[in-house]
């Protein structure tokens, strides 16, 4: 799931009030893992139609866009297109970790420990063809943009943030900001209160919004230099240097500038780092989409949700009766402007 910096990177909390009036791209393939772990039943079982096919993304994805097309926020979907080479590695163990959960969560329901089930469940969550393809059509029958990554959706979105298009890329990793995204929401597909995986406490979780020219400044480190951390870390494209977390990467890189002088330092050689680099520096990106938010279609909406996946009809009207065409002439709640300006 990327690296994590949270121990380095400075984030500000905010609301998803905050985000009211603005354009996100969102990291398609993130946020359908995000709703697949979360929105389950309380054993763990994912929420599924009559045939055993599993709708807790399209739950998610009904019940989210309600709140942000409510708010008055344009999220725009950037799914992910082949993945690089390098990533193979980190795809398998993925995998394999997954597959052991999902034992340990059928042998935690078989026990009836629903609170150690529960916790397995979400890390057993897949992403399938089917749950791919349901979520486009999903998402263009509400009416809102999906554009294809040629590699990593989170590139893309980062692409697209940093040339303008979009005020934010949104995803729970960190990677967007390495990708340079000039602005990282987090935690905007989830926020809310959410129950701490194994107990039977919640927890709020905020929007986080990160700006990458903060980021830089709080760790004294170019771009390219705080990529070359990662590196040292590991990322989803190398394993890293055993025992090289972000703060020991960070005071490394403060210290003595270039990957290649900490190699050199502590006698390690990390295979391809060059190729590692231009990953998250020259990546490929589709330049040519188009963002157009349009009314959903509900007569299409309903013939999927209710005719196809077995939704409530109620549920999904109520749904849909928040939603309202955007087209970047609604204004943002009252106040929420004001906010806005702690995040330039």
């Amino acid at each position: 799931m990327g690296v994590n910096l949270s121990d380095i990177v400075p984030a500000e909390q905010a609301e998803l009030e905050d985000v009211a009036g603005q354009v996100v791209a969102i990291d398609a393939y993130n946020a359908i893992y995000q709703f697949l772990s979360v929105i389950r039943q309380p054993d763990g079982k994912p929420l599924m139609d009559q045939r055993g096919r599993v709708t807790s993304h399209l739950a998610g994805l009904l019940y989210r866009n309600a709140n942000f097309l409510e708010l008055g926020i344009r999220p725009v979907y950037v799914f992910d297109g082949t993945p690089h080479k390098l990533k193979a590695r980190t795809i398998i163990e993925r995998s394999e970790r997954r597959s052991k959960a999902k034992r340990e969560w059928e042998e935690a329901v078989e026990k009836g420990d629903y609170q150690k089930a529960f916790t397995k469940a979400t890390q057993s969550s897949r992403i399938t063809n089917e749950i791919v393809e349901s979520s486009r059509i999903l998402l263009s029958y509400l009416g809102i943009p999906v554009v294809q990554a040629p590699e990593e959706g989170e590139a893309q979105a980062a692409f697209m943030a940093a040339k303008g298009d979009a005020w934010a890329a949104s995803s729970q990793d960190f990677d967007s900001l390495l990708f340079g995204a000039p602005r990282l929401v987090r935690n905007l597909t989830i926020t809310g209160r959410r129950r701490h995986p194994g107990k039977d406490q919640s927890k709020e979780v905020p929007v986080e919004i990160i700006l990458l020219d903060k980021v830089l400044e709080h760790v004294r480190l170019t771009r390219e230099q705080l990529i070359d951390v990662c590196i040292l870390m590991g990322t989803d494209f190398n394993e890293g240097v055993m025992g090289i977390g972000p703060k020991k990467g960070l005071k490394l890189m403060q210290e003595h500038g270039s990957l290649e002088k900490v190699m050199s330092l502590l006698q390690v050689e990390i295979e391809g780092y060059q190729e590692i680099r231009d990953i998250f520096l020259r990546y490929e990106v589709m330049r040519e989409y188009r963002l157009e938010w349009r009314e959903p279609d509900r007569d299409k909406v309903m013939s999927l949700l209710k005719g196809q996946y077995d939704f409530s009809e109620a549920r999904v009207d109520s749904a849909l009766k928040r939603m309202h065409p955007q087209d970047g002439r609604r204004k943002p709640l009252e106040g929420a402007q004001r906010s806005l300006d702690m995040f330039p």
